[in-house]
């Protein structure tokens, strides 16, 4: 549990449930995507910058001054460093769909838990404008159109209208 004194306990306890669930996430992931994981991590780190650094920049050393020349146009140099590439774009894609795929969900998360915070203030609403009657208070004039749930449908419908589409290329 967390013992941050400054949030508030249900705040905390979300906190600590969405922590663990991450947790038990990456450890159900297949084997292939957590690699891909760590390669991705590794090849991003400035280590991975230096050891490349330092073999390249040796290789290109050796070749030039210190050996004699196994590589004189570094064609077999320029072959490791394309089939380098290739492999590390691939794993690089494999961690952006896995958190693509995991921002989705957060994003679907969102829009469920907006969605009911949108009905539960609605029928919050609904409660005040029948306290205000049976106080002979009057509400205000647009309380109606609070009461009324959204359906998130036609907001998306709408918004689909009206945004300008991208063109495919």
């Amino acid at each position: 549990m967390n013992d941050s004194t400054d949030l508030n306990g249900a705040l905390a306890a979300n906190i600590d449930r969405l922590t663990d669930r991450q947790r038990r996430v990456e450890a159900e992931a297949p084997w292939s995507e957590r690699l891909a994981g760590r390669i991705t991590a590794f090849t991003g780190s400035m280590l991975f910058v230096l050891l490349h650094l330092c073999f390249f920049g040796g290789w290109i050393v050796w070749n030039l001054w210190l050996a004699p020349k196994f590589d004189p146009t570094f064609v077999v140099l320029a072959m490791i460093a394309s089939v380098e590439a290739i492999f590390l774009s691939t794993f690089v894609l494999i961690s952006q769909n896995r958190m693509a795929a995991q921002a989705q969900a957060r994003a679907d998360l969102d829009l469920h838990i907006n969605l009911l915070a949108e009905h539960e203030l609605s029928r919050l609403t609904t409660l005040v404008r029948r306290i205000a009657e049976r106080l002979d208070v009057e509400p205000p004039a647009d309380l109606a159109e609070i009461e009324q749930d959204v359906r998130a449908e036609d907001v998306l419908d709408t918004l689909d209208q009206v945004t300008p589409r991208q063109s495919a290329g």
